[in-house]
């Protein structure tokens, strides 16, 4: 962890005895220059970064966006860092978005677009190939350590040059047959028999654990990062870290206290809480998965379920709060470059939805994030931003030589300008949803401060949002006649967008627009 410090001593040296050759005349100019050159640039091109990542986590529960859970750690750390308070993934499932993360490039590109040894996907893995930032970090003089979730296949970060690394045994071993939820099928047909867990828990949607925080797996990761941080602390590389949680996936399974710190019946439920889906994509009314079959949930059990969520928002400030006084205790905090994300969110009961499919609500589709530079002031960014600008962000602050396209931006000039880094006309989101687990959908979707257009191929029905009118994203306004004109420029905007990032699926949106032109 020394490194930074360590290049730029080296360089001034370097300098120093150029100098004195000049003196002698023993050193051209042009010499000079690029000691010069060379040591502006060592002395800040091998930042120390930490990847603080989430499992569907929403956007929206942070006490600082006023959401309802107190979460004094993150608040501070949003304090310190950028925030992007309209980030959205690139896909609102596990694999996908992280492979997005990791390698800097959309599906189409590394062959993950699905999740992978779950029932009935077709994938086991990220191709070993796709090294992505691990391996560009490893292969740039870093330490890399990786802690928890990693869901791309086994072993994936050690193939990629990670020196240490703790986590689940699932990611540790490749799957002989994926993972089949014959359990989740039974408990189902219990509960639409009337029967419950323990405690009156149904645990495909939440279950109060046994134990205490000190003893769960979420501060699993937190020991664990902390003998990261001793090891990397004692080494004189640069150091690059991602300490990757399974909460708050469902189902919601926390211990005491957290299980009970919200009263389910007192909790404010969003306007399209259990709102009926009018006018919507026919996939959203099929249980992919048995626990997506939630008729038989009353309104406390969505409540239920709900305050389950927010005691896990609240665990995860104990251990964000945690890691960060382990890494000041370990002198690594001061100058570490940090980025706090979720992979995607997670419905609530939001339009009867309950975990994640092929769709684009916000409460899937946006993500938090906050990026800590800490040679940058702080400020709040409210242009669209996507996660696959993070890689980008990386390459950037870590120096990495490129290893293939990279899809996304750097988040820099945005860090240092605010909002004005982005011209309104640029201010929109890509989304992507081409399979969930096995099944083919094809969804791409923009997002823009007004309206959100879902293109699905899939289907006979689009999709089409006013986000100023309907947060919600209750109503449909495909077929409005007065929004034709709004309609075609947003899919003409997405058809540049997929273009851009050489999308197969711009051939199908282009067919489809020439063949239904609308409003000219």
């Amino acid at each position: 962890m020394r490194m930074r410090k360590f290049l730029s001593c080296a360089a001034s040296l370097s300098l120093v005895f150029l100098l004195g050759c000049t003196a002698t005349g023993e050193a051209p100019a042009s010499d000079i220059a690029a000691a010069q050159n060379a040591s502006n640039v060592e002395a800040t091109s091998k930042e120390n970064v930490l990847i603080l990542f989430f499992d569907d986590m929403r956007f929206d529960s942070f006490s600082y966006r006023g959401g309802p859970v107190p979460t004094p750690n993150i608040d501070a750390l949003a304090a310190q860092s950028t925030r992007f308070d309209m980030a959205v993934t690139t896909t609102g499932l596990c694999s996908p978005s992280r492979a997005a993360l990791f390698t800097g490039r959309w599906g189409h590109r590394t062959g993950l677009d699905d999740n992978v040894e779950l029932w009935h996907s077709r994938l086991t893995e990220l191709d070993p190939n796709e090294g992505g930032i691990i391996k560009r970090a490893a292969d740039s003089g870093y330490f890399v350590g990786y802690v928890g979730k990693w869901h791309l296949g086994a072993n994936g970060p050690q193939i990629r040059g990670a020196e240490f690394v703790e986590s689940f045994a699932a990611d540790a071993n490749a799957a002989v047959r994926p993972y089949t939820p014959y359990g989740g099928l039974k408990r189902t047909k219990d509960y639409k028999a009337g029967k419950r867990q323990a405690n009156g828990d149904k645990l495909d949607y939440y279950q109060t654990l046994p134990g205490t925080y000190e003893s769960s797996y979420t501060y699993d990761k937190v020991k664990n990062a902390k003998v990261m941080f001793e090891k990397a602390a004692n080494d004189d590389r640069p150091f690059f870290g991602v300490v990757s949680f399974s909460q708050p996936h469902p189902p919601y399974r926390i211990p005491e206290p957290y299980a009970s710190m919200f009263d389910p019946a007192e909790l404010a439920v969003p306007s399209n809480h259990l709102a009926d889906r009018i006018h919507k994509p026919l996939a959203q009314e099929y249980p992919f998965w048995p626990w997506h079959d939630v008729d038989h949930l009353s309104d406390n059990d969505w409540r239920e379920a709900r305050a389950h969520y927010y005691g896990a928002i609240a665990m995860i400030d104990q251990a964000v709060g945690d890691i960060i006084d382990s890494a000041k205790e370990q002198g690594i905090w001061d100058d570490l470059h940090v980025v706090f994300l979720g992979d995607q969110g997670s419905m609530l009961g939001e339009h009867r939805l309950y975990d994640k499919m092929a769709y684009a609500y916000d409460e899937l589709m946006r993500i938090p994030l906050l990026v800590r530079d800490p040679d940058i002031a702080p400020r709040i960014v409210t242009r669209h931003v996507s996660l696959m600008d993070i890689p980008a962000t990386l390459s950037d602050w870590m120096a990495l030589p490129p290893d293939g396209p990279e899809d996304g931006t750097t988040l820099e000039p945005l860090m240092v300008k605010g909002d004005s880094a982005i011209s309104d006309d640029e201010d929109s989101a890509l989304y992507a949803y081409e399979w969930y687990n096995g099944a083919w959908f094809g969804l791409r979707a923009i997002r823009t401060p007004d309206y959100k257009y879902v293109f699905n191929p899939g289907d006979s029905r689009d999709e089409l949002y006013d986000l100023k009118a309907d947060p919600g994203e209750v109503n449909n306004l495909i077929r409005d006649p007065k929004l034709a004109a709004t309609r075609e420029g947003l899919r003409v905007k997405l058809l540049e967008k997929i273009k851009r990032v050489d999308d197969p699926a711009a051939a199908r949106l282009e067919k489809d627009i020439k063949r239904n032109p609308g409003a000219k």
